[in-house]
């Protein structure tokens, strides 16, 4: 019988170096050679990754600490306090990214680094602190927290670059799975419809090349196609319009108006996982079962009216 290849596997698939996690095989980069200045420009550009998808207003500089902290201590209005809860995890995000900055220019000076330093202990505790706090902040797109993001540098912090990159390959794998459940629910949601169709082809190519996007690196030179591919694919089904039949009543209208904005919702939810590439479970859940309130609505309900009711 054959064996389903193990996580780690390292094949070259189609002339692509590919890694296997969980069912998904992943284009594969070389892990950098660890070092300290590698690990400070890992976390700086996690740190501008996790500000570019998080609500606005939280990238608070790691200067201002103390006033976030206090702010927050202060605040008893419960909503409020979620934010100042917010913006004290994005000073303290920064006050991290700050220390391990001036922890580098020490090393260049010849000081020796060790793990047990003080300011590589408090830059920890700032880390922690963040990804506890960053439970309140919010995606951009909506009301969830994408946890995952602030998790990340503390993993590039304090573990081997060659462990941070392997849980990375798989949470890219974890991200590809939302985006298959996105695009399944679409597909299994608009079968019966006479209004959206030729639907299946355009969610199959927003699938593919939205998984292609997560697989690559900015830096790749694929990027100027596979980022191409994926905006026009994108475009192709939030543009599919409605087929409205002659005689269409109130009820066509409606299935006709929720459709398209359910998939405007699909294709704005796969944008959000592909450009944060880490896995969204609560929105994914939370649209599949949109899905199936609107294939109950509009097509389960339907086959068992009577005939003859409007």
């Amino acid at each position: 019988m054959h064996q389903p290849p193990s996580n780690g596997a390292i094949r070259c698939i189609d002339g692509i170096t590919s890694i296997h996690y969980d069912g998904y095989w992943i284009k594969y980069y070389e892990p950098p050679k660890d070092s300290f200045e590698v690990r400070r420009e890992l976390i700086q550009a996690l740190t501008i990754r996790l500000f570019n998808h998080v609500e606005h207003g939280i990238n608070i500089p790691g200067s201002r600490l103390k006033e976030a902290r206090a702010a927050y201590a202060a605040e008893t209005d419960t909503e409020r306090k979620r934010v100042n809860g917010a913006m004290l995890a994005g000073a303290l995000f920064n006050r991290a990214s700050d220390i391990f900055r001036s922890l580098v220019d020490l090393q260049h000076a010849g000081m020796e680094i060790t793990p047990e330093h003080p300011l590589m202990r408090d830059c920890g505790h700032c880390l922690m602190e963040a990804l506890e706090l960053g439970k309140m902040v919010r995606h951009r797109g909506g009301d969830e927290g994408i946890d995952e993001l602030w998790g990340e540098p503390f993993k590039a912090f304090s573990i081997p670059i060659e462990d941070f990159y392997a849980s990375r390959y798989l949470k890219i794998a974890m991200t590809m799975r939302d985006i298959d459940r996105v695009g399944t629910a679409l597909k299994v949601t608009f079968a019966d419809s006479k209004q959206i169709l030729g639907l299946d082809s355009r969610v199959d190519e927003l699938i593919a090349t939205a998984k292609r996007k997560c697989e690559i690196l900015r830096t790749d030179p694929e990027v100027f196609e596979v980022w191409p591919a994926y905006v026009v694919a994108s475009e192709r089904l939030c543009n599919l319009e409605p087929i409205l039949p002659g005689n269409h009543d109130a009820a066509g209208i409606r299935e006709a108006v929720d459709g398209t904005r359910l998939l405007r919702e699909g294709t704005d939810l796969v944008s959000f996982i592909v450009r944060a590439r880490v896995p969204m479970p609560k929105s994914t859940r939370e649209f599949i079962d949109r899905c199936d309130q609107f294939r109950r609505t509009f097509f389960t309900e339907r086959a068992t009216r009577p005939s003859g009711d409007s």
